[in-house]
């Protein structure tokens, strides 16, 4: 009996990752990909290909390598724990070299449509019709695995900013920014305070007259560097503070957040508090921005009512005169045309199950990875999500009724809405852990504390204390990893690595400090989690 031969769209991290995920469950992956080159997102080009997403220059990842690695081969511990979108690429590149992944990859390749075949109600085949060097190629595949991003269609909101086209001077979508070389004695607005709106507004400051950050609603700013040096994520995403922010109400977490990021600087002083809780939006991780608005070189203001030929006005009646550039930082749309009715996507609204199935199929043969936008690294996610669904075509795992599935979809979207700012930024969010705990209970890989409790307390109070890795999802179950104890037992030395470029006298006092603080809570805790396992 041959190999169920699956079709992976998209050679970024997501496609990597689910060709991989593919060869672990004995399946045969041919993966197509639009361009000459594999990271789809994080390989930064002068002039990228139209329809593919892209980023400038400097770009520094947010999320550490600690959180954003496979979970079965690690980050090289010489590598700064918030790499360089080279380095980035560079790791992509040895992921794919380890595996070899590349062989599967039919590089230059567009999928034009993927249609199901007659017979799909009980084959659950399908029809995905390609192009290379302008021939067009019919082939059948049993799964299809769609892995194609949602940083590709740029979102440019013209029509929500009146007199933007009478506008004498240049303006265009971050998507377009490389560098802030053009922009050396100008007075800039950008549009916009997600990432990609803060990271302009600082790396342009440093060479324009002025910069003028444009928010509709604030936001609240996290750092990277967070307590005693160490990476913002490693500290958040440990099961101990998840246990804490379950039993505390989400009032209490948003007033201790929001007082956190307070103490660095005041938001409300600085113009950036906005309306709604820490909890409310997905945060803007910038370190620099608040020495930058200190330092006068970037002032925030409200939102633009309007443009007239050389100024902007804004919605407080205060005007800017002599603007030379608008950057509309204004995020991103998706869609699968190629898809035609087996997804619909509404306003950047689509459902899937679990963010993964569409319910509505007779057969559980397509997948859409990597569709999420968490707190968080997505690789991880993008990686259980391929474990995930390459068990389901196999047979090895088994999906609700269609009517279940949307009982939960629907559950699901009615929790965000509640929780989330209305806003096109919002429809595919999700909290790290959560999504990384029930994806991993779906796989069958989620540690079992209380087992390790007894077998491996050393591991246990790690996996308690400590950053959920996603290395931990390879202790245990399907696809285990013989490294995965010594990777998750030696996370700090990782992330200290990379720093220790000058030797200085040896002193584990803030290391013992935190992990004392974390032991005496896991005391306090240890009743409750019992109970929760």
């Amino acid at each position: 009996m041959t190999n169920k031969r699956i079709a992976v769209i998209g050679g970024g991290v997501s496609g990597l990752t689910s060709i991989k995920c593919c060869l672990e469950e004995g399946l045969e992956p041919v993966c197509f990909e639009r361009t000459d080159d594999i990271g789809g997102l994080w390989r930064f080009q002068d002039n990228p290909e139209e329809g593919r997403a892209s980023i400038y220059k400097s770009v520094v990842i947010n999320t550490s390598k600690e959180m954003m690695c496979f979970s079965d081969y690690l980050i090289p511990d010489h590598f700064p724990n918030y790499m360089h979108n080279s380095q980035v690429l560079e790791y992509f590149r040895m992921y794919a070299k380890e595996f070899d992944l590349l062989k599967y990859i039919r590089f230059k390749t567009t999928v034009c449509s993927v249609k199901k075949r007659p017979d799909f109600s009980t084959s659950g085949q399908w029809e995905v019709v390609t192009e290379s060097e302008g021939k067009k190629e019919m082939n059948v595949f049993d799964g299809v695995m769609v892995c194609t991003g949602h940083h590709t269609d740029a979102h440019l909101p013209l029509e929500s900013f009146p007199g933007i086209k009478t506008f004498k001077g240049q303006y265009f979508h971050s998507r377009d920014y490389k560098n802030p070389e053009s922009f050396t004695g100008k007075r800039v607005i950008i549009i916009g305070i997600g990432n990609s709106g803060g990271d302009l507004a600082v790396e342009i400051s440093h060479t324009a007259k002025q910069v003028f950050l444009s928010t509709r609603r604030g936001s609240w700013i996290v750092n990277r560097v967070s307590d005693y040096g160490y990476p913002f994520d490693v500290l958040i995403n440990s099961r101990l503070k998840h246990f804490l922010n379950k039993f505390c109400s989400q009032s209490l977490v948003n007033k201790y957040l929001e007082m956190r990021m307070n103490q660095r600087f005041d938001h409300e002083m600085y113009g950036l508090k906005p309306k709604h809780r820490a909890l409310s939006q997905h945060p803007t991780v910038n370190d620099d921005l608040p020495n930058r608005i200190i330092s006068g070189l970037v002032k925030v203001k409200g939102n633009v009512k309007e443009f007239t030929e050389t100024a902007a006005i804004f919605e407080d009646g205060s005007r800017e005169n002599d603007i030379d550039a608008v950057i509309f930082a204004t995020g991103y749309t998706f869609a699968f045309p190629f898809l035609e009715d087996s997804v619909k996507v509404v306003k950047n609204k689509v459902s899937l199950y679990k963010r993964v199935f569409p319910p509505n199929l007779e057969k559980p043969t397509l997948a859409i990875i990597g569709l999420v936008q968490p707190l968080g690294a997505i690789m991880p996610i993008s990686e259980l999500q391929g474990r995930w669904a390459t068990q389901v075509f196999k047979g090895l795992k088994t999906l609700p009724s269609q009517n279940e599935m949307m009982t939960e979809i629907i559950k699901e979207k009615e929790k965000m809405q509640k929780r989330y700012v209305e806003s096109q930024r919002h429809t595919i969010q999700g909290d790290y852990f959560d999504v990384m705990e029930e994806l991993a209970d779906l796989v069958g890989v989620r540690p079992n504390l209380l087992s390790l409790a007894f077998t491996d307390p050393k591991l246990a109070l790690q996996l308690l204390l400590g950053p959920c890795t996603p290395v931990q999802y390879r202790l245990q179950g399907p696809g285990k990893w013989d490294g995965a104890r010594k990777a998750i037992l030696t996370t700090d030395d990782r992330i200290r690595k990379p720093m220790m470029t000058r030797v200085v006298e040896s002193s584990n006092s803030m290391t013992s400090t935190i992990t004392i603080g974390r032991f005496m809570l896991a005391i306090v805790l240890f009743a409750i989690i019992m109970t929760y396992f």
